[in-house]
């Protein structure tokens, strides 16, 4: 565990390895039967036990104090993964024979093409975006302009499930909130999280308000594909990732298309000092645009998500989980997904300009099997565990200081902004 955590806020305790995540306590196995209540409150008292009785003879880790607050976010967590259970779903079994054909297909191109070796070559170098600003309005204090423009992604014309991904219309258009100074400055593209991709939900989670009035900074948060405004229909579940590999290979390339799209834009028109950051599945399209892109200035990452094999495997419905066919897709998702894996490239921004943060008691991202990952394959750089869940940076100083850190260490922030 030497140099795992960076920094902690709050009381904290050196304890036994069953900390960072895992479920091995009486409280937390009842309290999985019981709804979201039931298991943040099962997961609660198996904090207490952590706490009160650490076992003395395991590696050592950290476990953060059992505040109401860790038990109010891992609430928000359990209930953020019910509802995504409750509309999630199951294929049917002519879909999953249709799922497995297709990345049993997938899987033969891109070997045939040398993108699982090296995905480097799946993500060709797009255009500058050319958006049209559609209006500009003010949403508690910030004013902000609507950005719209053509995706123009297109899957490889070889690839199974281009028909279905590109008869989605309302995908195909791009969509930014961007805060920008009258004068140059820095930019900083935030990337939203999965059922985000609205105004109100993306500036509020990034601090937008700090990030453009309290340090100067200039923002871009495009939407993700089929979030917000590019949403099919009225789903109350994103559309991606979702049980569809190639549904959800599609959804991250276009994301990162649609990123590069907008960093050449900014680079084009605006300043040539601009940085990312991602939160949860933004958090993967930044990662994975870190190895596509040669000029960020810097990236940050907050409660990663890495593998979404493994996310899928973890969360699913219990009614997934009876089908014969649930664990051959899992298979075979691990196998496809390489090609849209953070992991499979090396980073291109430089080691002291890579940042990671993340809960110590997150509830939907693994702690060490996803987030210690990221950490390891970007060679150990600066990273915050703060005392809390998935959604417990919303409310944390030290997250919003070590992203001040992050900032200025970066260069697209002057020492004396506070």
């Amino acid at each position: 565990m030497s140099g795992f955590v960076h920094s902690m806020a709050g009381p904290v305790r050196r304890v036994a390895s069953v900390g960072l995540g895992e479920l091995n306590h009486h409280g937390e196995t009842v309290g999985r039967h019981l709804g979201p209540v039931g298991r943040a409150a099962g997961f609660y008292v198996g904090s207490w036990q952590r706490w009160l009785a650490p076992p003395e003879d395991q590696t050592s880790t950290v476990v953060p104090f059992p505040s109401p607050a860790l038990g109010f976010g891992a609430l928000l967590d359990e209930s953020l993964l019910s509802m995504g259970r409750v509309f999630r779903r199951p294929p049917e079994p002519e879909e999953f024979v249709r799922i497995r054909s297709e990345v049993n297909d997938a899987i033969d191109l891109f070997s045939r093409r040398g993108w699982l070796d090296d995905p480097s070559g799946y993500f060709p170098e797009p255009s500058p975006a050319e958006p049209v600003i559609r209006q500009t309005r003010l949403l508690g204090g910030l004013r902000f302009e609507r950005f719209r423009f053509e995706s123009g992604y297109e899957p490889d014309h070889e690839e199974p499930g281009r028909t279905r991904w590109l008869a989605r219309e309302t995908n195909r258009t791009g969509h930014a909130w961007v805060l920008r100074h009258d004068a140059p400055r820095p930019w900083l593209v935030g990337l939203h999280g999965a059922g985000m991709g609205f105004p109100r939900a993306d500036l509020f989670a990034f601090r937008a308000a700090w990030l453009h009035h309290g340090l100067g900074l200039n923002l871009a948060f495009p939407v993700m594909p089929l979030h917000g405004p590019r949403r099919i229909g009225v789903a109350p579940s994103p559309g991606f990732p979702s049980e569809d590999p190639l549904d959800t290979i599609h959804g991250v390339a276009q994301a990162v298309w649609d990123t590069r799209r907008l960093l050449g834009w900014i680079r084009e028109h605006e300043h040539n000092v601009v940085g990312i950051a991602g939160l949860s599945l933004g958090a993967y399209t930044a990662a994975l645009t870190a190895g596509t892109e040669t000029d960020l200035s810097c990236v940050i990452v907050g409660v990663p998500t890495i593998d979404f094999a493994e996310l899928f495997e973890r969360h699913a419905p219990e009614r997934f989980r009876h089908m014969p066919e649930f664990s051959e897709l899992v298979g075979q998702a691990r196998c496809v997904n390489r090609v849209i894996s953070p992991l499979a490239l090396p980073p291109q921004v430089p080691h002291d300009r890579r940042f990671i943060f993340a809960g110590i008691a997150d509830r939907l991202v693994h702690p060490r099997r996803q987030v210690a990952t990221l950490w390891e394959h970007w060679q150990q750089p600066a990273i915050h565990w703060f005392d809390g869940s998935h959604v417990g940076f919303l409310w944390s100083g030290a997250v919003r200081d070590f992203i001040h850190h992050a900032l200025t260490n970066s260069g697209l922030v002057p020492d004396e902004v506070a």
